[in-house]
């Protein structure tokens, strides 16, 4: 299981937040989603500590905590939803093989 650490300032780094996070055990991983056009962070991050109980030590202490001047939110994350291929293609109106017009 992983923790969201949301509304970080966009100048955090990796190990701001590896160092953060040590308070409370091991971190394995620390994920910092950049935007693809600006290479910026984008404002929240994922780390992964070594167990359950030291990600909700973490989570317990953390959310809602004023750090480099913005308020945390920070709590276990949800798995990524997959996105439904229904709308894709789709472009509305008649399908190209239902167009029986004869020029």
């Amino acid at each position: 299981m992983s923790i969201y650490v949301g509304n970080l300032s966009y100048q955090v780094t990796e190990e701001d937040l590896k160092q953060a996070f040590a308070e409370y055990g091991t971190v394995n991983r620390v994920q910092l989603p950049t935007d693809r056009e600006t290479g910026r962070p984008r404002g929240f991050a994922f780390v992964e500590m070594e167990s359950d109980t030291q990600e909700q030590a973490a989570i317990d202490a953390l959310d809602g905590a004023e750090w480099m001047g913005r308020d945390l939110k920070v709590n276990k994350a949800k798995p990524r939803e997959e996105k439904s291929g229904s709308s894709r293609g789709s472009w509305g109106g008649a399908s190209p093989r239902r167009n029986n017009n004869r020029y």
